[in-house]
């Protein structure tokens, strides 16, 4: 099932991580289907976002020995994830690297489940950023669960049984890479770092719009729902049918 890649890329979402990449106690198979996740369109709203600030230096082999990946190589992955829906929107952008990917999973671009400076397996595999040459390598889309990646331990596919609601549970433990065939354990690597989607403090029930524009007013004048404008500061609430739209300055940062 082809992948499209859209020009999509949110701003302000910027971050720190370390990573780690797939334990070598994993047998690789053709076990899961080569997919499973499903392409969909971007979600109505979020519950958490996070982002990767990946570099070469954070890269470990499979036995967790630091391997660092090509000097100045970078990487930003932006995530955001609506854990209701069992939907991840990603934003990827790697930079420095060369050549063609490799990877025993299904592509060479995961997330890990994988505390800093551990290795750990593959739980998301994402299309590979492209096009493939020495300039900037791009990705965007969003992907729907059941997860797989093409990695089978113990006869499973690492991806498999695994949501989305278990990386909000502890997203310090989880990690972002990308692998090319000059570099089979990373080129660049980082940990998920969690940041503020729509203004709002997800992660803990909060949910956050994934636009942040008027709600359209009902026949009756009423707004159809919560209104954020964090463009010009300024938050609007639509408190029911009949009641008017009370406004207050944000003063809460993003």
């Amino acid at each position: 099932m082809s992948i499209q890649r859209t020009a999509r890329r949110r701003t302000g979402i910027i971050g720190l991580g370390g990573a780690a990449l797939a334990g070598g106690v994993l047998v690789f198979g053709a076990a899961a289907p080569a997919h499973a996740e499903t392409e969909v369109a971007e979600p109505s709203s979020f519950t958490s976002a996070f982002t990767v600030m990946a570099t070469p230096d954070q890269v470990l082999n499979a036995d967790g020995v630091a391997t660092p990946g090509p000097a100045g190589a970078s990487g930003t992955f932006d995530f955001r994830v609506n854990s209701d829906l069992d939907i991840i929107c990603y934003d990827i952008t790697v930079t420095g690297i060369s050549g063609d990917y490799m990877s025993p999973a299904k592509t060479a671009t995961h997330i890990h489940q994988a505390a800093a400076g551990k290795a750990g397996p593959p739980r998301i595999a994402f299309p590979n950023p492209a096009p493939v040459g020495d300039g900037p390598r791009t990705s965007s889309g969003c992907l729907q669960g059941p997860f797989t990646t093409g990695i089978v331990n113990n006869g499973v596919d690492t991806g498999d049984g695994f949501t989305l609601a278990q990386l909000e549970a502890d997203s310090a433990a989880f990690a972002a890479d990308t692998h090319t065939a000059a570099n089979p354990a990373g080129a660049v690597r980082g940990q998920l770092s969690q940041v503020p989607v729509g203004g709002v403090q997800t992660g803990g029930g909060g949910a956050a719009s994934a636009l942040a524009v008027p709600a359209t007013p009902d026949a009756a004048g009423a707004t159809a729902g919560a209104v954020a404008a964090a463009a010009i500061g300024v938050v609007g609430l639509g408190l029911a049918a009949g009641v008017a739209l009370k406004r207050r300055r944000d003063g809460i940062a993003g």
